[in-house]
């Protein structure tokens, strides 16, 4: 079994990335990160995203409005900085307060600065394979990681256990694309699929995106086969400071024995969801520039 670090590569493309920028002349690339309200979560990722910026030579605008901010007014305030041409990238960071809409909110972020890749139109250019099209980050991640770990989805059977359009409606999408490291393969379950384990120990390379702590045992999983983490769930564990764990929505000591690869949680697909957003907030740089 082999672990795959996220941390690892996620420093690389990092790297990478603050050479790319250093070659920029005058302005650097600027992302906007919006985040309503104090969900502590949302505080500590909005702070590595800064922190990850910062590393690279991207500049953050950091806005904080009242968790009390009415639709309108987020739209208004995305409108503003859909119209600034200092800002490159846009991010609305989730969850947002109930009363707002969050589909409603990130389609309002202009398709060329949707560097989260939840616009309506960046996901039908996954669809279409547009390459000028920005992919959510975390999926985008997963590939990502899958090819600088050696795994070529070519003629394999990929199973996503999970739906959403954050993760396992555009990780299959781009598992199915007719290029190199994709090509592959697809089944889509989910927590409505009959005989689920079934299907799951068909896969080459399995990526579980449930959102179920643990959900994923060594009974569902073919040996051998490649084994994507995407799950982030913290589990009550009065061992801990802080009174809970995290883990996966794989049952880590069961199934990493059975697997050829696996990202571990944390430190697997986690620390790629930041890298490719500055890697889209970099490209949407590029595109602007060329306009």
């Amino acid at each position: 079994m082999e672990l795959i670090d996220g941390n690892h590569i996620a420093a690389a493309l990092v790297a990478e990335l603050k050479a790319e920028v250093a070659t920029f002349p005058g302005r650097k690339p600027c992302l906007a990160l919006v985040r309503v309200g104090e969900d502590p979560a949302s505080v500590s990722y909005v702070r590595k995203k800064e922190k990850t910026a910062a590393e690279i030579g991207v500049t953050s605008r950091i806005i904080l409005p009242p968790i009390t901010i009415t639709q309108a007014e987020l739209f208004a305030l995305i409108d503003s900085l859909n119209a600034d041409d200092d800002v490159d990238g846009i991010l609305v960071q989730s969850p947002l307060p109930k009363h707002i809409e969050e589909v409603a909110t990130f389609r309002r972020v202009a398709p060329e600065k949707d560097v989260d890749g939840f616009n309506t139109l960046n996901l039908g250019k996954v669809a279409q394979e547009d390459p000028t099209g920005f992919v959510a980050c975390t999926p985008a991640g997963i590939m990502e990681l899958l090819a600088r770990s050696g795994v070529d989805l070519k003629g394999q059977h990929v199973v996503v256990l999970g739906r959403s359009l954050i993760v396992g409606k555009p990780i299959a999408l781009l598992a199915l694309q007719k290029k190199a490291g994709a090509n592959a393969t697809v089944t889509v379950c989910h927590s409505g699929t009959v005989n689920l384990p079934a299907l799951t120990r068909q896969a080459d390379v399995l990526i579980a995106a449930i959102g179920r702590a643990e959900f994923v045992t060594a009974d569902m999983v073919k040996p051998g086969a490649v084994v994507i983490d995407v799950g982030i769930n913290r589990v009550p564990d009065d061992t801990k400071k802080t009174g809970y764990r995290l883990t996966g929505d794989v049952h880590f000591p069961t199934v990493s024995p059975l697997c050829a690869k696996i990202t571990p949680v944390p430190g697997g697909v986690g620390p790629m969801t930041v890298a490719m957003l500055m890697k889209n907030t970099v490209k949407a740089f590029r595109q602007r520039a060329t306009r």
